[in-house]
């Protein structure tokens, strides 16, 4: 549908709406002025919904109060689908821009989104998932806009930790004794999905290393030896910070090299001696009548 079939329906509209129309005024395809509100609003007419038309809108922005955009509905019925599947996000595109959007199809006009102040709901839920999964993974391990491997998650990293675990234990574990190594607290819900099929269950609870456990420990060879590498960190860290608190505490309780400093003598008058013949402890004689 060519632009210029878009104006009489969008007029029509625009007009039933209390406005007053010109085509091509200055550099916008319709100009519409309201007397009683005192509004001027613009509409930039397209072909297609894209980024051509968005910056057309936006540049009428600072001169109108209110500025649209108004597309073709497709006529084929594959570009119809595409068309109902992009409307929900070229709606949120349009009212987070502060623009409106119709669509025009056998001279209607639909009105899809107006113009307006926007303001972004926050979702808590969604924001705690997303720091959940930023905070759980050990590093970036994931190439931004690559698709080479499938995307290093939090969930993937935790069942390598316990694959890496199963490959030197030598044969199987069971879920208890493969939390406590990891420090996965889900091992065992972990095991029994074997999302990725890299577990196999050997016997009545326990569990060891698939042949696809092993690949992955090759596939993933960057990301275990960041695994490895943390955690010999965090434990020598941590070992460290042990001697270094006994070395402190022992270095102020003594200094190598001094005695303990002799005991500090009794102040006042010295005791008088023992009387002749009598036994330290022994009351002290009578005195002689």
């Amino acid at each position: 549908m060519p632009e210029a079939n878009l104006y009489p329906p969008v007029k029509a509209h625009l007009e039933a709406c209390g406005y007053v129309i010109r085509g091509e005024v200055g550099d916008c395809d319709i100009v519409g002025w309201d007397e009683t509100h005192g509004t001027l609003l613009a509409v930039e007419l397209k072909r297609g919904f894209g980024l051509p038309v968005l910056y057309q809108a936006l540049r009428r922005l600072v001169a109108v109060d209110l500025a649209y955009v108004a597309v073709a509905t497709p006529d084929g019925a594959r570009a119809r689908l595409n068309w109902q599947a992009q409307l929900p996000e070229a709606c949120r595109l349009c009212r987070m821009l502060g623009l409106g959007l119709l669509s025009v199809r056998n001279g209607e006009v639909v009105v899809h989104a107006d113009p307006g102040p926007f303001t972004p709901r926050r979702l808590a839920a969604r924001r705690a998932r997303l720091l959940g999964e930023f905070h759980r993974r050990s590093g970036d391990h994931n190439v931004g806009g690559t698709t080479r491997r499938p995307r290093m998650t939090a969930y993937r990293e935790d069942a390598l930790r316990c694959a890496m675990l199963l490959a030197g234990a030598g044969g199987s574990l069971r879920p208890a004794a493969l939390r406590d190594l990891s420090g996965v607290a889900k091992v065992g819900t972990m095991l029994r999905r074997n999302v990725y099929g890299w577990f196999e269950k050997t016997g009545h609870g326990r569990y060891a290393l698939a042949t696809a456990g092993a690949a992955a420990l090759l596939q993933y060879a960057d990301v275990v030896t960041a695994q490895a590498g943390s955690a010999t960190g965090s434990t020598a860290g941590s070992a460290a910070g042990s001697a270094a608190g006994s070395a402190t505490g022992s270095a102020a309780g003594s200094t190598p090299g001094s005695s303990a400093p002799p005991p500090r003598k009794a102040r006042g008058r010295p005791a008088p001696p023992p009387a002749p013949g009598s036994r330290p402890g022994s009351p002290p004689a009578a005195p002689a009548s």
